[in-house]
């Protein structure tokens, strides 16, 4: 949905067409980016409400709102799934691997002292909290959470996550005239946010070890 917005007028296909490549597309790279975490799923998030905001077709911002929440969903769902396997098993598994090793152990362990006293509460900010989700699933996963416990907790995380990113989108295209100045704002603003935190934390770190 990206690509096709910043497509020159003359060139862009018709809504319908759109949104038949566009829909599973978005759910695909959103599913892929809560596996691995090298697509910018907010970031899709936000580009495809500008899309769907200038769009006339009805239930466009719904629709997007379903796919990737959805998409984060089955994701998340997948990703905890191969981690309880890999607990379980003797000899561990590479994605139980892969979620430790994007989990630093200070996050790990404020995730799980968090996890102690709000449960459920702390998963669901933990997907609006730049890379607050990983510490906290590999929390549950310590802590030996049923693939349903957390299923309930991230179901609401990743309806809240997908409304969050979409609103960002949405004032992004309500600021310009042309869908892809928009998608550019939402791109930009979702980096911003994504990258603020994790250099707050390394100025602050730095300033303890000045101290020290």
């Amino acid at each position: 949905m990206i690509w096709l917005a910043a497509a020159p007028a003359t060139v862009v296909p018709p809504e319908s067409t759109q949104q038949a490549i566009g829909y599973p597309s978005l759910f695909l790279l959103v599913l892929i980016g809560a596996l691995v975490p090298v697509v910018p799923t907010g970031a899709l998030v936000s580009s495809a409400a500008v899309v769907a905001f200038h769009h006339t077709a009805p239930f466009t911002m719904a629709l997007v709102f379903a796919t990737a929440s959805l998409a984060a969903f089955l994701g998340d769902m997948t990703l905890y799934w191969l981690g309880r396997r890999g607990m379980t098993s003797r000899n561990g598994s590479r994605w139980l691997e892969a979620i430790r090793s994007r989990a630093p152990q200070d996050r790990l362990e404020q995730s799980q002292a968090k996890l102690a006293d709000h449960n459920v509460a702390v998963l669901v900010l933990s997907r609006l909290v730049p890379a607050g989700r990983i510490p906290v699933m590999l929390a549950c996963l310590m802590a030996r959470w049923p693939v349903r416990r957390f299923a309930r907790g991230n179901a609401p995380a990743c309806l809240a996550w997908a409304a969050t990113y979409q609103l960002i989108g949405v004032l992004g295209g309500s600021l310009f005239n042309e869908p892809w100045q928009g998608v550019l704002a939402a791109v930009a603003l979702t980096v911003i946010l994504s990258v603020v935190p994790s250099v707050w934390r390394r100025v602050r770190g730095s300033a303890r070890k000045t101290r020290t």
